[in-house]
């Protein structure tokens, strides 16, 4: 078979094992992302040898991985991410550099020399980006105190993968220290250099793009453009020499200060689903279930050792910083695996620096840790509650106090009212006031006419939703909050926060993609009045079984205001009313 079908077959028996296994899980009530890494375990060369170890597998998931941080970055413009603050910056610095001394430390004491030490030490520093995001997204905790204090050490540590392998790649090859300095000067160059014509790009040539009026009427293009800008970016930091997943996070930050943000991440969400599922099975077709069990006191102690060691080091670090106990273990939990990046600096020093058993260890280990992370992750709330009511001395501030509750319908844990301003601060920034509970979906002639009728007394509720740029600024206009997206996606009604609307007013003329947005809303916000827009009387029937709360049926309303207008026209001279039957009929 030649080669790209070999590669096509490859990608469809992992996907297909990845959806059976990733169902089975969800039914378990655990992460799908166990099912993934399972799925790859089992028909990979240790387990059935349906698919092999090949590096072209391997290229999919790291474009599954940037294509995660692209949306990540959608999420981040420069201002939010300034919002994460120096604490973030330092705390990320403290805990790779802290992590790499101790592993290295404990490698030394165990016989290792100095450069294979020091490998080990930069390989147990990193965590998984790719898992860690994934799981607090799905959970909704993303915004969440630990949740972003966890993002900003995993962006430092993205940051820290180029010098890292640098690093590695230098005491693999034997070269001096200051040629390590000098080849980090020339990468960091180049990295400034793609900053640059990125941020030159997404401010003057990108947005005039977007601008073009047809765009408007074809949505095509500009998930075209979306795809094209985050696979660019891909390509030019790796060309570079720098880490393709930061260079598609950069690329999502410079574009998330637009209004095509919250699209362009809808836009995208499904080629990332597809390759960061390829990505999580790529890893399990690393593991080797029959040398994990031969060797399973080794591998659970090494598991033990670095996951307590990473889980104090993360506490303490975020201790250092201000975070209360229980925050400061909860971001703890949630960093606590070894990262994907893990494997490439592992591959990096393997057979110069570390012996084949250690890099099967290691590879194990990276398993064992992803596996154990949805559960860390999962537990990290409840950390905080338990730690939080054993307190003897209740002296926190009301600023570091977090509370969680649980929505069932959905078996994810949100934060609660009483979360910290910081957080309060973060959820409602893209909306620049309080949780908006009017949503206008559509702002067009009929929007316009609702808004016109609630815009007196409830002006800092609303929220308009619209795909075109110029309702969405005429909105704006008015003083009202708007976000430009397509409303038939879940991510842009999720982005807008509509899981608090009280009142959901849909004007669209189109009755399929009403029908997806009611279905969207109505699961999202089930206890929302939902009012409906219909252009034909045979229309109300299915609206309603969407989901609809109530239906205006635009017939019905045109007959009874022509019937309005032609009793105008039936009035008697003196005003009197309309004439009787009997006059009209002499």
């Amino acid at each position: 078979m030649h080669s790209s079908w070999t590669i096509i077959l490859d990608v469809l028996i992992l996907l297909t094992a990845a959806l059976v296994l990733g169902m089975v899980a969800e039914q378990l009530r655990q992460s799908a992302v166990l099912g993934y890494l399972l799925a790859g375990t089992l028909v990979g060369p240790s387990g059935f040898a349906l698919v092999g170890s090949g590096e072209e597998v391997e290229a999919i998931a790291e474009l599954g991985v940037a294509l995660l941080l692209f949306t990540i970055g959608l999420e981040f413009s420069v201002r939010r991410l300034r919002r994460l603050g120096i604490a973030a910056l330092i705390g990320g610095s403290l805990q790779v550099v802290i992590t790499l001394l101790a592993a290295a430390t404990a490698a030394a004491l165990m016989g290792f020399d100095g450069r294979a030490a020091l490998a080990m030490g930069a390989i147990v520093a990193l965590s998984s980006t790719a898992c860690v995001l994934r799981l607090l997204m799905d959970r909704a905790a993303l915004d969440s105190v630990y949740g972003r204090h966890a993002l900003g050490v995993l962006l430092v540590q993205d940051i820290a993968v180029i010098p890292l392998i640098l690093m590695v790649t230098a005491l693999s090859d034997g070269d001096s220290m200051i040629g390590v300095g000098l080849n980090l000067l020339y990468t960091v160059g180049l990295a400034t250099a793609l900053i640059g014509l990125f941020y030159l790009v997404f401010n003057f040539v990108v947005p005039h793009l977007f601008n073009i009026r047809q765009w408007v009427r074809n949505r095509d293009q500009p998930i075209l453009l979306a795809i094209v800008v985050a696979l660019g970016a891909v390509v030019a930091a790796h060309q570079v020499g720098i880490s393709p997943a930061m260079g598609a996070f950069l690329a999502g930050v410079l574009l998330g200060g637009s209004p095509f943000a919250v699209q362009m991440r809808a836009d995208v969400s499904s080629v990332r689903t597809l390759l960061v599922t390829v990505f999580f099975a790529s890893i399990g077709l690393l593991g080797d279930p029959g040398w994990v069990m031969e060797n399973w006191m080794l591998v659970t102690g090494t598991v033990t050792t670095i996951v307590m060691g990473k889980i104090l080091i993360v506490a303490g670090v975020m201790k250092a910083m201000r975070l209360t106990d229980g925050l400061a273990v909860a971001t703890g939990l949630c960093l606590a695996q070894v990262g994907e990046f893990s494997f490439v600096l592992a591959d990096a020093a393997r057979a110069k620096l570390i012996s084949e058993e250690l890099f099967r260890l290691i590879i194990s280990t990276m398993i064992v840790t992803l596996f154990l992370t949805p559960f860390f992750v999962a537990a990290a709330p409840h950390a905080t509650n338990l730690i939080g009511t054993r307190r003897k001395n209740r002296d926190i501030m009301p600023s570091t106090t977090e509370a969680t509750t649980t929505d069932e319908s959905r078996g994810t844990t949100r934060d609660a009212a009483r979360e910290t301003p910081l957080a309060s601060e973060s959820r409602y920034e893209a909306t620049g006031g309080p949780h908006p509970t009017i949503f206008i979906i559509g702002f067009g002639p009929a929007g316009q006419r609702v808004v016109q009728a609630l815009l007196g007394r409830y002006r800092e509720q609303m929220m308009v939703i619209d795909l075109n740029k110029r309702n969405t600024a005429t909105a704006e206009g008015h003083g009202l909050r708007a976000q430009l997206g397509d409303a038939s996606q879940q991510d842009v009604l999720e982005h807008a926060r509509i899981q608090g609307a009280e009142v959901i007013v849909v004007t669209i003329p189109d009755p399929n993609a009403s029908r997806t947005i009611i279905h969207h809303c109505r699961s999202l916000a089930p206890h929302a009045s939902i009012i409906v827009r219909a252009r034909y009387h045979v229309l109300r029937p299915e609206l309603q079984s969407a989901g609809a709360t109530e239906v205006v049926d635009e017939e019905d309303q045109i007959g009874l205001r022509l019937a309005a207008e032609a009793r105008k026209h039936l009035r008697d001279d003196d005003g009197a009313g309309g004439v009787s039957t009997a006059k009209a009929l002499r």
